[in-house]
């Protein structure tokens, strides 16, 4: 049956029934009950007027059909014909049983609802429909029963007295009902008060959300002062997801020195996460379990992509979510009681406005498929109830397949296979890269303005922190491994804030700070239900995890099993008298879903989410439990390093006295570890507060024995001791040899920061040439404008090859006159910028990409080499400029199928001609022939194809001196290469 079918039938049915109602009045029973046509020749006289009304009525028919059509070619589309007919004829069925009388409609006071609950408490519903049925039944018979009562009330009284009156003035009555229909609003199963108010909802709805969501706490234990809120749509930074397929392992296993970072590195994409932007990723999916660890800023997200898309301001990659309707929930409200259904699901965020919500406006937004439906926090419920958030997802779904869906958790709450069966694809937040991390940063101070009188510094002192810091995550690698999260970026930025642009030297007091936050602060500030449920504190928490860290170190591992983990955990609980819970299995459950620091790196395994917290914990229980001399037995192992160090600063003093006492008589009596010693005992400077007079001697002895630096391994493991070694390198490198000047250079660039830039900037003033390449190389590793001109403004630098490994250099670079020779290894954007340098006899380009116009090298005629490489993005354009380069010699050129080499033009001094493949595949450019014309010059090909060259028409044998080919397509017939008078060599 068509939607059309049973809206006519519908249609009828109720005109029917209504002129029953008019034309039978209070007359008998059976006159009421006679069919429409038998009623109007027994109460109409004439057959005019008898027409006339059976017409009045067919137009009200009509004008019902034309509202239930539309309704019904929705809602019938989910139902088989059989079901279709079920539903139809129980509507009519309970219409033809129903008492409808005038005095029915007036005891209902002339309401539809309560119409229809009365005539449901009395005549019983059809049997037989399934659920589906079921609804569209209740849903179509109280639509049929508000147009009824809508017309009824529409009528005038009958008088057969006056009949031909009434019916003079009622010639326009089905037109008129039609017009009070037309009123009605729009309603379906999913509208039963139809849409009318829906747009105005969604308005205010959307403003709501739009202000109360955008704002974030960006200060974590500080001065109440600044203990405020900022905007998060200023301060949102794109981080980086990767697909989750469980599996998150530590890269490496050893405890070494952490180098320090070049600058490069903070421009470039990589490093730890190879990902995509969170944002793209989000867009290639419907469904997305996003976990991450503590602090890796899943809510914060979450609320953007609410706060966005309230705005309708996604752009790239997610503007076809532009239009959608945010619906955030947050489980953790749900503890203890039922996960909300559609109407409930607005009360977090919009509470005050769901009183005048319109009936079944959430279930519109999902059943649309117009809703983005965030739900933020599986893991900050307790255990059992993590289970039915599966189970209401799951029911959610299947009634709403179409909407967008991003679930939050943990990764020890969820696994990455957690809602595999309902179609998700997991993704996973990465660390933030240190590209990520300074735009992090900037956009934290850029957040903070608007706090203005709260902060505890004054606004316009900001960009002066926002600096410092930069530079100090720059100088100090352990700082920028450490704030690999969002959550622990953030309480760098609020400690440097709050300190007056200070953080404290020793990193101790960081980690400390980092692990209260994580392990105990964070969730007892927002009331996490699957945390306070533990009844563990801080101390207590401390505790397990200091001998759980010891435990993995003691056994040189950095990992373990969630048994035995659980088996350790239990042990230490027996000694815990002041706790009721001795189920160590289950308190370590509670430590690894809520204290940030454990995870699950694959199913039924458990470590540290981050070496370091491994490390400064066993380091606390070395000092607690004593264990100074099994760290002085392992003092040579890699794997310990950063634990010794770290247990430095945790001992008293006459622990430190001990293990810095005994790691240096090994070293005396060990040659073999000797080195290896005395640097560690030399880096645990950094967190001892003190030491004796006579172990100070000891140790500066120590440090006297390693200096000055000769071999290339040196400066990585001497910059490892930190800024406290130089103050024992000599102030000027004179008398030094010519190694160990260039080693000593190396060595204090690697150490870093403002004490190290001022004793190279001393070293600078009397240089000796042997050393200005290891200066050269410095500076990748210090701020680019204060390292020219405090140190390389002072070396002789013409003939010297200086290497740019960012674009940050480029500028201070012109400062720099005498500078002969260039190599850039970097996206350079714009070579036009090349015409600003000095004159250069040698100009090597590495990562070229777009056009790149060879024109502006008419300002150094004088160069001699120049190599220009790209991607397949660039195109070499005014190729016959090179003919005006009187003194190049060497050349080397990146092309593709797309570059003509029929515009070369080779200058006379040109010797070795060079042409890459800028492709991941051979290419073969064109106008080759003219090049390989040229006589007397020795060409390379790498990767081009030489067949297809050969085979190409017009090809005209080559002419050069010596023709050389690397991974290049070549003929199937080797002589096909003898050329006559060249030297052909296959590579």
């Amino acid at each position: 049956m068509s939607a059309e079918a049973a809206a006519l039938r519908l249609g009828t049915t109720v005109a029917t029934t209504a002129a029953q109602l008019w034309l039978g009045g209070k007359r008998r029973e059976q006159e009421r009950r006679m069919p429409m046509a038998e009623l109007v020749r027994v109460r109409v006289p004439g057959l005019r007027f008898q027409r006339s009304v059976e017409r009045q009525f067919g137009e009200i028919a009509d004008a019902v059909f034309d509202r239930l059509a539309p309704f019904l070619e929705r809602e019938l589309r989910g139902l088989d014909e059989s079901g279709r007919q079920a539903v139809l004829n129980g509507v009519c069925d309970t219409f033809a049983r129903a008492d409808l009388s005038d005095e029915a409609v007036l005891a209902a006071d002339a309401n539809p609802a309560e119409l229809v609950r009365r005539i449901t408490a009395s005549v019983p519903a059809p049997v037989g429909l399934s659920e589906a049925e079921e609804r569209l039944y209740e849903a179509l018979f109280a639509e049929c029963c508000e147009y009824y009562v809508r017309i009824v009330r529409s009528l005038p009284v009958f008088e057969e007295r006056a009949l031909t009156e009434l019916l003079a003035r009622t010639t326009s009555l089905g037109a008129e009902i039609a017009r009070v229909l037309e009123r009605l609003p729009d309603r379906s199963l999913f509208a039963p008060e139809g849409t009318d108010r829906d747009a105005e909802f969604r308005r205010r709805y959307l403003e709501l959300v739009s202000t109360t969501l955008d704002e974030v706490e960006l200060f974590r234990r500080t001065s109440e002062r600044a203990a405020a809120q900022a905007r998060l749509s200023v301060a949102y930074v794109s981080l980086r997801a990767t697909g989750d397929d469980g599996s998150r392992r530590r890269a490496g296993g050893r405890s070494v020195p952490l180098l320090r970072p070049d600058m490069s590195d903070w421009e470039q994409g990589g490093g730890e996460s190879s990902g995509m932007r969170v944002e793209a990723a989000l867009g290639g999916a419907s469904r997305v379990l996003l976990r991450g660890e503590a602090g890796s800023g899943k809510t914060t997200l979450l609320r953007w992509l609410a706060v966005t898309a309230a705005r309708g301001a996604f752009t790239g990659e997610l503007a076809g979510w532009n239009g959608l309707t945010p619906v955030f929930v947050k489980l953790r409200e749900y503890s203890g009681r039922a996960l909300p259904g559609p109407e409930a699901m607005l009360d977090s965020v919009a509470g005050h406005l769901t009183g005048v919500m319109p009936k079944a406006w959430v279930e519109r937004q999902l059943e649309s498929g117009k809703a983005l439906l965030l739900i933020d926090g599986v893991d900050e419920l307790l255990d059992g109830e993590r289970r039915g958030v599966r189970e209401w997802l799951r029911k959610l779904l299947a009634a709403y397949g179409d909407v967008r869906v991003v679930v939050t958790s943990r990764p020890a709450a969820a696994g990455a296979d957690w809602l595999r069966r309902e179609e998700f694809t997991a993704l996973h937040l990465d660390r933030m890269t240190p590209p990520d991390l300074a735009a992090f940063v900037r956009q934290w101070h850029q957040a903070v303005r608007e706090l203005g009188e709260e902060l505890p510094c004054e606004v316009e002192e900001l960009p002066g922190y926002e600096q410092s810091l930069l530079n100090a995550l720059k100088d100090r690698p352990h700082l920028q491994s450490l704030a690999g999260t969002p959550l622990l970026a953030s309480l760098l930025c609020a400690m440097h804030v709050n300190r007056g642009s200070q953080l404290p030297r020793d990193r101790m007091e960081l980690y400390r700070s980092a692990l209260h936050t994580l392990v105990h602060e964070r969730d007892a500030h927002r009331n996490v239900p699957s945390a306070l449920d533990d009844g563990l504190g801080l101390k207590d928490k401390l505790v397990l995890l200091r001998d759980l860290a010891w435990r993995l170190s003691d056994n040189n591992r950095s990992e373990i099993s969630l048994e035995q983990a659980g088996v350790f955990v239990g042990r230490k609980l027996a000694g815990m008298r002041h706790l009721d819970e001795q189920d160590g299995a289950r308190v370590l459950e509670q430590l690894r879903h809520r204290s940030g620091v454990l995870r699950s790196p694959a199913v039924g395994r458990m470590d540290f989410v981050h070496r370091t917290f491994q490390e400064y914990l066993a380091a606390e229980e070395a000092a607690e439990e004593d264990r100074i001399g099994n760290l002085v037995e392992r003092a040579h192992l890699d794997l310990w390093r950063e634990t010794i160090i770290m247990a430095a600063g945790h001992a008293n003093r006459p622990q430190r006295e001990e293990l810095l006492g005994g790691i240096l008589d090994r070293a005396e009596a060990e040659p073999r570890h000797a080195r290896k010693l005395r640097l560690l005992a030399a880096a645990c400077q950094e967190t001892v507060p003190a030491v004796s007079d006579g172990l100070a001697g000891r140790l500066d002895e120590a440090v006297g024995a390693l200096l000055p630096p000769r071999r290339e391994t040196d400066p990585p493991a001497l910059a490892a001791v930190g800024t406290s070694l130089l103050r024992s390198l000599p102030r000027s490198l004179s008398g030094l040899t010519e190694k160990a000047a260039a080693q000593t250079v190396r060595t204090v660039a690697l150490v870093g920061g403002e004490e190290a830039l001022g004793l190279l900037e001393e070293y600078a003033q009397n240089a000796p040439a042997h050393a200005v390449r290891a200066f050269l190389n410095g500076w990748r590793y210090f701020d680019a404008d204060a390292y020219v001109d405090r140190v390389l403004s002072r070396l002789p630098l013409e003939g010297r090859l200086v290497d740019l490994t960012h674009s940050g250099q480029w500028r201070p670079l012109l400062r720099l006159r005498s500078v002969t020779s260039l190599s850039t290894d970097y996206p350079l954007a714009d070579f036009a910028a090349v015409a600003e340098l000095p004159p250069l006899r040698q100009l090597v380009c590495f990562r070229l990409r777009g056009d790149v116009d060879l024109s502006v090298l008419r300002a150094h005629t004088g160069l001699e080499v120049l190599a220009l490489s790209g991607g397949p993005s660039m195109a070499l354009t005014c190729l016959d400029t090179l003919g005006e380069l009187p003194e190049l010699e060497f050349l080397h050129l990146s092309l593709n199928d797309r570059s003509d080499l029929g515009h070369l033009r080779l200058g006379p001094k040109v010797e070795q001609l060079s042409l890459v493949s800028g492709t991941e595949k051979p290419c073969l450019p064109r106008g080759l022939d003219a090049v390989t014309a040229t006589p007397g010059l020795a060409l390379s090909l790498h990767s081009v194809d030489v067949a297809a060259w050969l085979d190409s028409p017009g090809f005209i044998v080559p002419r050069v001196r010596r023709l050389s080919m690397y991974d290049c397509v070549l003929p199937d017939d080797p002589g096909a290469l003898d050329f006559p008078g060249v030297e052909v060599v296959v590579h």
